[in-house]
């Protein structure tokens, strides 16, 4: 995959994970021109099969990143979008057709947190993840693949309680399929005074959504295999089909040269996702 953004962003999080980049101008970072043709000629020169918009949320660069979609899908690249899903009614069509895929970050589950940390309202962000999910289509006429990203942040949005209003909004408003990842917070930005997620929160929070009946829930920034890998959702089955460690994958029982296609070899349950 390749990835690129700009500079500055429409969320003001306290805790940005790329600060250097999010909050600069633009006269600071952009030193490098790149034409929306160049980029999908690079990818498509590299053997790379997919463009993310990422670093800074792409919807404040939304017609560059349409049109470097376009010119991605005409050479048979898919576009991603990496985002936090804080835009208007109005932006979404547009930007979300040019999609194949998108992970939005659903940063926590209270209007409290969402105002005084990142300076956003959660009722967007949501009615952002529910378009995506159940209206979106590509050019083709095909669901955009959407997973949701939640980073937990020590005693802010890691109780127990938001947790599980968290995941049961997404069983019944994107069902079980939506992959949720569990993110790990590092220091970071204006948060320097709040210590790393320990490992136990990821853990209890993946318990929490798998207990709420979501199917593909996994632990981020963490080496740990079990949170890492997918399993089938069979609860009679529940094998092994992709073992991961952090970025590593130990093991793809899904793809077609295993023998999977997109359906577990131990049972045929048909598994979710783009194969």
């Amino acid at each position: 995959m390749l990835s690129f953004g700009t500079a500055v962003c429409n969320s003001g999080c306290r805790f940005c994970q790329n600060f250097d980049i999010a909050k600069a101008r633009s006269i600071d970072k952009l030193s490098v021109g790149a034409s929306p043709e160049k980029i999908a000629q690079v990818a498509a020169s590299r053997g790379i099969d997919s463009v993310a918009f990422t670093y800074n949320d792409p919807i404040v660069f939304a017609e560059y990143a349409i049109d470097t979609a376009q010119a991605c899908r005409a050479l048979g690249i898919h576009p991603i979008a990496v985002t936090a899903g804080y835009m208007s009614a109005e932006a979404r069509p547009d930007f979300y057709a040019a999609m194949d895929a998108a992970n939005i970050d659903l940063k926590g589950f209270t209007e409290d947190f969402y105002w005084k940390v990142t300076g956003t309202h959660l009722a967007d962000v949501l009615a952002t993840i529910d378009y995506a999910v159940n209206e979106a289509r590509t050019p083709e006429g095909e669901h955009v693949w959407v997973e949701v990203t939640t980073l937990l942040i020590p005693g802010l949005n890691d109780d127990d309680a938001q947790l599980h209003a968290e995941c049961t909004w997404i069983g019944e408003h994107l069902g079980p399929d939506v992959p949720l990842h569990f993110s790990a917070f590092h220091p970071s930005y204006r948060m320097m005074d709040v210590p790393p997620t320990p490992h136990e929160t990821l853990t209890r929070a993946r318990a929490i959504a798998l207990a709420e009946g979501l199917h593909y829930v996994y632990a981020g920034n963490v080496h740990d295999r079990e949170g890492d890998t997918t399993y089938c959702p069979n609860p009679q089955c529940h094998a092994k089909l992709i073992e991961r460690d952090w970025y590593r994958i130990i093991a793809d029982r899904l793809s077609a040269s295993s023998g999977g296609n997109g359906h577990c070899p131990q049972c045929g349950t048909a598994i979710a996702g783009r194969w």
